[in-house]
């Protein structure tokens, strides 16, 4: 996330909504006017809590949800543990750049990845990256003293061999300790590699980024210049045409769709569940809004010339579960936050206009499997 405005909502919401769950069915609201469609399996809505991480919640629960394609019984993998080797990733990055880069609360969905093909993954049950009565993360002072730490390093010439223990001493105090090398599930002994391995069968393989932008070339494999992207990530680019084909057609497969998305421009109104983008002159009703309300009509150009006036930002990440309509058959996006089952009337979800996601998507990770074999050859992912 980018915008103080946005990480403040976040924690905000996350407080009101700290420990409570969602079933997998969405529930109604009175005159919502969206029929749903197509709603895939996920697992239970979460807080982030007090902290900047909806890219390991919504990518977590991305990677849930093909567990649960797999057979998998309402899976709860362990966020916190994710997050902290992000934290190192992020750690040894700041150090070789000697500083000059960014270290901070934020990430992308790739990160989640990365993290899980190197350290593999837990459930919950076996690390929760909480301290003792603690119910929900808290991650403010622990990013500023990881900061300081590092800053104190970079001082020192030559670093110390062993900057990273005591930086994951840091880590431990904060995140009620150091995670497990080892743990049981089910009655079987695994590391966290083999529990993403044989468990989760984890592949990072399996997975695809895809965004769309016109100063790249389309189908081109580039590094998209954000904030956040500390890795370097790399993203396949379509036309915008295919970059919403894609992800209907996923969904449509009986998949999901990790989305990353800027949540702090108008029109995205989740107090009343919905998020629209409409024309200049149309303020959406914060209460009650009309789902078929007149909206944008937007174009690559549109949508790039808001992207480079920096109107258009990484803001916030989510995870696309579902489809649906409105009365006069307008496609919604059904959209599972990680702000808690309070912060919308559809117990934490939020359905996501057509046109605000054309606006304001930034990149979306699809399970390779989803895609067309058209697209899959543009890309040269055959």
């Amino acid at each position: 996330m980018r915008k103080n405005i946005v990480a403040a909502a976040c924690v905000l919401l996350s407080l009101q909504a700290a420990a409570q769950e969602q079933p997998v069915m969405i529930r109604a609201a009175v005159g919502e006017g969206v029929t749903i469609l197509k709603n895939n399996a996920a697992t239970t809505v979460k807080s982030q809590g007090k902290t900047g991480t909806c890219w390991c919640f919504s990518t977590t629960s991305l990677i849930e949800s093909q567990c649960m394609r797999q057979g998998m019984a309402q899976p709860d993998l362990s966020e916190m543990y994710t997050v902290r080797n992000v934290y190192l990733l992020k750690a040894r990055n700041y150090i070789l750049r000697q500083g000059k880069a960014q270290f901070d609360e934020g990430g992308l969905g790739h990160d989640v990845l990365k993290a899980a093909s190197m350290f593999g993954l837990m459930p919950e049950s076996a690390y929760s990256g909480l301290k003792a009565g603690q119910e929900q993360p808290d991650h403010g002072g622990m990013v500023k003293a990881l900061r300081t730490y590092l800053d104190t390093i970079l001082k020192k010439r030559p670093v110390p061999a062993d900057w990273e223990q005591q930086y994951a001493g840091i880590m431990d105090e904060y995140m009620g300790g150091a995670p497990p090398a080892s743990f049981a599930y089910n009655g079987k002994t695994y590391t966290p590699q083999e529990f993403a391995r044989q468990v989760v069968k984890f592949n990072e393989a399996d997975y695809v980024s895809l965004t769309s932008f016109t100063h790249h070339p389309y189908y081109s494999n580039f590094v998209l210049e954000l904030p956040d992207n500390h890795a370097n990530g790399a993203f396949y680019n379509v036309t915008l045409d295919e970059l919403i084909g894609a992800t209907k057609t996923a969904v449509n497969k009986g998949y999901t769709v990790m989305w990353d998305a800027d949540v702090s421009n108008r029109g995205f109104v989740y107090k009343s569940g919905y998020a629209f983008s409409p024309v200049h002159d149309t303020v959406p009703n914060k209460t009650q809004p009309n789902p078929d309300l007149e909206e944008v009509k937007v174009t690559a150009a549109y949508r790039q010339g808001l992207f480079d006036q920096l109107v258009t930002q990484d803001d916030h990440l989510m995870h696309i579960t579902g489809i649906g309509k409105s009365k006069e058959g307008k496609p919604f996006f059904i959209v599972k936050n990680s702000w808690g089952t309070t912060s919308s009337p559809f117990d934490g979800y939020v359905y996501v206009s057509e046109p605000y996601f054309a606006v304001n998507t930034i990149n979306v990770i699809v399970p390779k499997a989803s895609l067309d074999k058209a697209l899959l050859k543009k890309l040269q992912l055959n």
